[in-house]
């Protein structure tokens, strides 16, 4: 399978640099073709322009400035997101990733004022994320980036695209342990993909 593996995390010495080389390394010992995307790696820019704004609604405008990213979406059969939750969001880098990459004719299509999913390529949509809070304090919240990922991305995808939230909450209280098991869990996920 065409994995296309989506972190963003500044610091590759993190905890969340482990997790991406996890993940990237579980899904490659299990066969998969992986494009590992690391988005402050890469220098992706995450911020939208006045001009990428007024070419929103062209589709043939509209990928022109990021061609690259949007090729490498619409070649992926499964879309692996690994990212810390700041301030109960995704980081920047990220959100402007979605921003910028999924345009009007790449991740959805817009007619007679309707909306369609574009990503039926993507069968496999799988999140591995970190919290600073705990769970209780996160559902307090809405839980934000998960809502995201598993109602406005998964919708974009194969209609029997499979979809697996990993989360690891309470980061500014873990542990080696839980941390080590965490990352256990996501190896053990990975290799079943």
């Amino acid at each position: 399978m065409q994995v296309l593996l989506l972190s963003a995390h500044p610091d590759p010495e993190s905890y969340g640099a482990a997790l991406r080389g996890a993940i990237r390394d579980s899904l490659a010992r299990a066969g998969h073709a992986v494009d590992d995307c690391d988005l402050y790696g890469e220098g992706f820019q995450p911020v939208l322009t006045r001009e990428e704004r007024v070419a929103y609604h062209d589709p043939q405008a509209n990928r022109l400035p990021v061609a690259d990213h949007v090729a490498r979406l619409q070649r992926a059969e499964a879309l692996v997101l690994s990212f810390p939750v700041w301030n109960y969001g995704f980081p920047a880098i990220m959100k402007g990733y979605f921003d910028r990459v999924f345009l009007p004719g790449v991740s959805f299509t817009m007619d007679q004022g309707g909306v369609r999913p574009n990503l039926w390529h993507v069968r496999r949509l799988i999140a591995v994320t970190s919290y600073g809070g705990s769970r209780l304090r996160t559902m307090l919240m809405g839980d934000p980036p998960r809502k995201l990922v598993t109602r406005g991305l998964r919708v974009l995808c194969h209609p029997t695209a499979r979809m697996s939230y990993l989360a690891h909450y309470d980061m500014n209280r873990a542990t080696p342990e839980s941390r080590a098991a965490f990352l256990a869990r996501v190896e053990a996920k990975m290799a079943r993909v």
